[in-house]
């Protein structure tokens, strides 16, 4: 969901200063001049040929962290909009609901907005649903649970619209279960030449795994096709105090304790303060529902992730409830502002067999890192070929950093954190903040030779490319 009303009205643009609230601020800093900002949107503004829609698109991420340098977007309602955006432009960035806390989706010149394009096809034949790159994964669900599917899982949040969450690899939990990613059976992007071009996992093996996890390089992702499956229902349940000693023997029993698993920590009493175990129900049965749950006890009531004290309103239901996959399988409702919306986040993807270890690691820095915390999650998923995925042929564990609104404090943590994973190869999240440098990234990154090379293919002047991209995978 957008946080910003509908008549959200634009603000000024402004250079990255001690003013503006941003994230990554070296990548900011890296954008070059005022004069060359302007200079760039002026010469796409030169190349446009008339008719793109200006909105009202907020110059901000959703969580008011984030501002963007261009006040140039276009919105276009259909493919044959986006192919006149693409060609009329010199340079450009997809942009989606503005979930990322980077400079990912970030331009000196222009942004696409593609949340007009939103259309559901369910194909029962064959087990898959095209849809537009700007439909939200929340209103994707509900449409295609209406005619009897489902996706395999859902992150957290269901506000993020499709083409960013697989663009970025977003993903749910559970030791089965893939990324969003790995569902994607066929992707149709605009390229650079203007043209529509479409890469299937049956008909391009050797470049689909490089095409889907693509951070927006190699083209405007116009749709998706998807694998589904039939609907199902979860029922979630919540334990509280479980020790970290539990962790040493029995993280992999513990993650794989239901369909999908979180745990929830402030990184203080060697504890994760909640478990979230969402597990899949056949029809008629009840989810089981002990007292303790390796030592952790049974909650006795509703909870929000980052604590008790906090209104769990717009969390998805609880105690034992069984209901609709889509509104189990998110931590917070469709209709209600997720998390606590004015926030920072970070993730890093360490192996899982070296998990354990690897959360001891963080704990040591957990006086410096709670006061600036909200929360942090412990996340599973399973490996896939996808070449820029963070679970590229490994199976992982995600430890994921909901922050405060403290930029300089946060900055200063990251460098001290990403030394403590540094034995475990850390990936981080693209979408995220992170400070984590080009080189480190190509060793952990294994394909990103290829991926430079596909981006070649479909992007040889980089028309698409950004700041962000060049400094850290480009």
């Amino acid at each position: 969901m957008n946080n910003m009303p509908d008549n959200f009205e634009n603000e000024p643009v402004e250079q990255a200063g001690d003013d503006c609230i941003l994230l990554d601020r070296r990548s900011f800093l890296r954008l070059g001049s005022a004069a060359a900002a302007v200079s760039a949107l002026e010469k796409n503004r030169a190349h446009a040929q008339g008719g793109a829609q200006m909105g009202n698109v907020p110059r901000e991420n959703w969580s008011s962290t984030l501002r963007y340098h261009t006040d140039h977007v276009f919105q276009p309602e259909d493919i044959a909009a986006v192919v006149k955006d693409v060609t009329s432009t010199a340079h450009l960035r997809a942009l989606g609901t503005r979930h990322s806390f980077n400079a990912i989706a970030d331009s000196n010149s222009a942004q696409i907005s593609m949340l007009g394009l939103k259309t559901v096809e369910v194909n029962a034949a064959a087990h898959t649903v095209r849809a537009g790159a700007g439909v939200r994964l929340g209103d994707l669900a509900i449409e295609i649970d209406r005619q009897g599917w489902a996706l395999h899982n859902l992150p957290s949040l269901p506000h993020i619209s499709l083409a960013g969450c697989i663009s970025t690899g977003t993903h749910g939990s559970g030791i089965h279960n893939g990324n969003i990613s790995t569902a994607v059976r066929e992707v149709e992007f605009v390229g650079a030449d203007g043209k529509q071009h479409k890469l299937s996992r049956e008909h391009d093996p050797a470049t689909f795994p490089g095409a889907v996890v693509a951070l927006g390089a190699i083209g405007v992702i116009t749709h998706l096709t998807v694998d589904v499956q039939p609907r199902f229902e979860v029922a979630q349940v919540l334990y509280e105090n479980l020790s970290f000693d539990a962790l040493e023997s029995h993280l992999t029993d513990i993650m794989g304790a239901a369909y999908s698993v979180s745990l929830f920590t402030h990184w203080q009493g060697n504890k994760a303060d909640q478990v979230w175990l969402k597990h899949r129900v056949a029809q008629g049965a009840k989810p089981p529902m002990p007292a303790t749950f390796h030592g952790a006890t049974l909650a006795d009531k509703k909870l929000h992730p980052v604590g008790r004290e906090v209104d769990a309103t717009p969390c998805t239901e609880q105690e034992g409830a069984i209901g609709p996959w889509y509104e189990r399988l998110p931590h917070f409702k469709l209709a209600f502002t997720p998390s606590v919306g004015h926030e920072i986040q970070t993730e890093y993807f360490v192996p899982l067999d070296k998990g354990y270890q690897a959360i001891r690691a963080v704990e040591t820095l957990r006086d410096r890192i709670t006061p600036h915390l909200l929360v942090t999650e412990l996340r599973t998923i399973a490996a896939d070929d996808l070449w820029l995925s963070m679970a590229y042929q490994r199976p992982s564990l995600a430890i994921h950093f909901t922050w405060k609104p403290e930029e300089a404090a946060v900055q200063e943590l990251l460098p001290q954190i990403e030394a403590k994973l540094a034995p475990f190869d850390p990936r981080p999240h693209w979408a995220k903040v992170f400070t984590i440098p080009k080189e480190q990234l190509q060793r952990t990154y294994v394909r990103s030779n290829d991926f430079r090379k596909l981006v070649q293919t479909y992007d040889p002047n980089g028309k698409f490319t950004n700041e962000f991209l060049r400094r850290l995978i480009l």
